[in-house]
């Protein structure tokens, strides 16, 4: 049997994120494409990211996936620094950056072992990716490791109680007439790569507990909402109905802290 970090490598070798749904290309056009889908379903990551204050900064993005906010850093004017599981996702990410001309050293490696010596980043920055390694807690060690004094940690992780997986759980548990199955376990088995896990807002305070200045929220996404092509590994007439019939107005009216996104910003102590 395969242990667990074989398994979600070859899950993501498979296809890196996002590559079946928006990439049309491995062109310049095919590239702006995919970031122009990017950033019209997560909008929040502009602001999150703030690409536009890394400039001269050393900064490490790990999980590079196709490599569209990577290049939002290297645009601004970052000192570069990318790292993927995959060798899919490099060499996906070297092309984009051959294309448009831009710099990176970008490095086949494990978050949870980073090739990096002690306070080499101002900035250290993952979008959806840490919550796939299977000790999530040793990677975000890692985060802190290689941040200098003070530098900044954005990290975005999946929250536990959000719409995804109350939709996942009806449909896996519920449906199936196995309503013993607990959140986690749907999670781990049915979202994306064998092992992916989910935090409450309590649970990323303890992961984060050695940083300092944490602040931790949630967003509705599109997968949360139901208006975008998200769970094609779900595909099939019940999630067209639900798609169909989804209260989006009342998700986002009383129920705005249930997305599965979960933001969080914090610094390494000085």
């Amino acid at each position: 049997m395969k242990d667990s970090k074989q398994q979600v490598f070859d899950f993501w070798n498979e296809a890196s994120c996002g590559e079946d749904l928006y990439l049309t290309s491995t062109k310049k056009s095919g590239y702006q494409d995919q970031a122009k889908s990017r950033y019209q379903l997560e909008p929040y990551i502009l602001d999150f990211a703030k690409f536009e204050q890394s400039k001269g900064k050393r900064v490490l993005e790990i999980g590079v996936g196709l490599g569209a906010d990577h290049q939002q850093f290297a645009e601004a004017g970052a000192i570069l620094t990318g790292i993927d599981l995959t060798q899919r996702a490099i060499e996906h990410t070297k092309h984009r950056f051959d294309t448009f001309k831009l710099q990176s050293t970008l490095l086949n490696c494990d978050a949870e072992n980073l090739s990096f010596s002690d306070e080499t980043f101002d900035i250290v920055y993952s979008w959806g990716v840490l919550h796939h390694s299977p000790n999530t807690p040793r990677a975000i060690g890692e985060v802190l490791r290689v941040l200098k004094p003070g530098g900044t940690a954005r990290i975005m992780i999946y929250s536990k109680w959000s719409m995804v997986g109350i939709m996942l759980w009806i449909r896996y548990a519920l449906m199936k007439l196995r309503p013993w199955m607990t959140i986690t376990e749907i999670y781990s088995r049915y979202l994306e790569s064998p092992g992916t896990k989910a935090y409450t807002i309590a649970g990323a305070q303890i992961l984060m507990k050695s940083f300092t200045d944490r602040k931790i929220w949630t967003v509705l996404t599109h997968g949360d909402l139901l208006d975008s092509p998200v769970g094609q590994r779900h595909a099939g007439p019940l999630l067209n109905l639900a798609r169909r019939i989804w209260p989006r107005w009342i998700i986002r009216t009383f129920l705005p802290t249930s997305g599965l996104f979960m933001l969080i910003e914090a610094r390494k102590p000085l």
